[in-house]
């Protein structure tokens, strides 16, 4: 399957604008949401310039280094110290939880306070105090393995990825890839090419499938398809904390 960029609105939207009926329809079709874009190209420039302010982040990771796969990522130390980014984190927060929760029974699993303020001081309270967004930077033939972002014993069940380049002028290659584990089945995938600005909805670890007996849990898993060309950005919202 196959999920591309859609016609851009004449604006960005605001998180509290998306229609999250019709995310939540796509994540339970596919597994994966694309929203409208939610930055300015100017925001999608400003935020990936701050992958050259190291006082800024906390870690850098070489993912060659760690087989990882090929490219580099960090993660902020306060994100409050670029206000679009912690922004975005706490307006996108209750549009997500609302879908989490929607989820929770179906996956037997527990709902999620309304705001990230009461989750971040859940993980904080559970000793998960590091912040969590993060800036990846893939160039000419880099990629990521298949991977899930756990980070702790509390994990919120969705996840967010924004693009911040153009693709096919900035980069060329570099899709995402999310494979979903069926039991007793093989594995499915889901080719995803946000635009600029765009943002992808996406389980943590796995998501709910009506199965024959109610609703089974399905593991999903995500990556990055090698970089052909140019210079690829995103920018990385995990809700949870890190240990």
């Amino acid at each position: 399957m196959n999920l591309s960029a859609r016609p851009s609105p004449a604006r960005p939207l605001a998180p509290e604008e998306l229609d999250r009926d019709d995310l939540l329809r796509r994540l339970d079709e596919t597994g994966v949401a694309l929203t409208p874009p939610l930055l300015t190209r100017e925001q999608c420039a400003r935020i990936a310039a701050t992958f050259e302010e190291p006082d800024l982040f906390r870690s850098t990771v070489v993912m060659q280094r760690h087989g990882f796969g090929r490219g580099t990522y960090k993660y902020f130390a306060d994100p409050a110290t670029v206000p679009v980014v912690a922004q975005l984190r706490e307006r996108l927060y209750p549009v997500v939880a609302w879908m989490a929760n929607q989820w929770a029974p179906k996956l037997k699993e527990r709902t999620f306070p309304e705001t990230l303020r009461e989750l971040l001081d859940e993980c904080a309270a559970g000793g998960q105090r590091r912040p969590t967004p993060l800036l990846l930077r893939y160039d000419r033939g880099d990629y990521a393995c298949l991977h899930q972002d756990v980070y702790g014993d509390i994990v919120f069940p969705l996840q967010v990825a924004i693009m911040l380049n153009e693709p096919g002028e900035d980069f060329t290659g570099g899709e995402n890839v999310f494979v979903e584990q069926r039991p007793r089945s093989q594995s499915r995938a889901v080719v995803v090419r946000p635009g600029l600005g765009q943002a992808m909805v996406f389980p943590v670890r796995h998501r709910p499938v009506r199965g024959t007996h109610g609703f089974r849990r399905h593991p999903v898993r995500h990556g990055t398809n090698a970089v052909e060309s140019g210079r690829r950005t995103v920018l990385g919202l995990i809700f949870h904390d890190a240990r």
